[in-house]
């Protein structure tokens, strides 16, 4: 079972999984289907579980709230939405694959590794830490992802998407020098996380790109492109107007996945394809 199946992440890990020849249940809140091999269930996690977690052999649980300002603004559907939903799943499913965030961390060095001691500097990074505690308690698996971009099924934009438009279209792209993480591209992702399930794994894993500032990101997609790379406009976090602050520097060693065979490939190779 897939839940946050209408979503970016949850919708490619669906689709990978069917076609590897799993029965996929693919639990949406909003708007599901578009997927061959995929049986859609509705359900609002907050309201509680749908019975198909309880007899699922595993559970990736990709729902989440993850507007970062709205989860600052809103708290309380932060809580219930990334804490006492992933609780519900956990309590209710035999295992659980939890999708958390590089925004566990505060940003103050980078490259962290699985054991390092978590420091959310906003509500958003700490509703997901919430959400770690219950399973790993249950003996599941959390995976920490960082910056996830590529196509949406309902075609919302991500910060990867919004720069490839507007760079296509000759627009200026501004981003900021001053805000590291790991750019992730959602297909690739989503086919590790399909070899994490029939492999034997427990605890934390980061799985994530090749770290890199939104500055370096976005030149690197406009040199994917061919188009002026002087399109991209430097910003500055500090000049940002935003409810939540942001972790300067939060990109992930990704160790323990390349000793497992879940590394993923370059930034490159998904941007020359774009």
């Amino acid at each position: 079972m897939v839940t946050g199946a209408g979503g970016l992440l949850g919708w490619w890990v669906a689709r990978e999984l069917a076609e590897r020849g799993y029965r996929v249940y693919g639990v949406y809140r909003e708007r599901g289907g578009g997927l061959e091999g995929v049986e859609w269930v509705r359900a609002d996690l907050e309201a509680g579980v749908p019975e198909v977690v309880r007899r699922a052999d595993v559970v990736v649980h990709a729902a989440a709230y993850t507007d970062v300002d709205g989860c600052e603004v809103d708290r309380a559907r932060a809580y219930r939405a990334n804490f006492l939903a992933t609780l519900a799943v956990a309590r209710a499913a035999r295992r659980v694959v939890y999708i958390s965030t590089d925004y566990v961390f505060d940003g103050e060095r980078g490259m962290y590794r699985e054991e390092d001691v978590p420091n959310p500097v906003n509500y958003y990074g700490l509703s997901k830490l919430l959400g770690e505690g219950p399973v790993l308690a249950r003996g599941g698996v959390v995976v920490r992802v960082s910056g996830l971009f590529g196509v949406s099924p309902h075609g919302k934009r991500n910060f990867g998407v919004e720069a490839l438009l507007r760079l296509r279209w000759g627009e200026e792209v501004r981003a900021f020098v001053d805000q590291r993480l790991s750019p992730t591209y959602v297909p690739f992702l989503a086919e590790r996380l399909a070899d994490l399930l029939e492999r034997d794994v427990e605890g934390i894993v980061h799985i994530a790109g090749e770290p890199a500032t939104r500055f370096e990101f976005a030149v690197a997609l406009a040199e994917a492109l061919g188009v002026d790379k002087s399109l991209v406009k430097p910003a500055r976090l500090s000049e940002a107007r935003l409810a939540a602050r942001r972790p300067r520097d939060s990109s992930l060693d990704t160790s323990r996945a390349a000793s497992m065979g879940l590394s993923l490939p370059s930034l490159r190779e998904p941007l020359g394809t774009s």
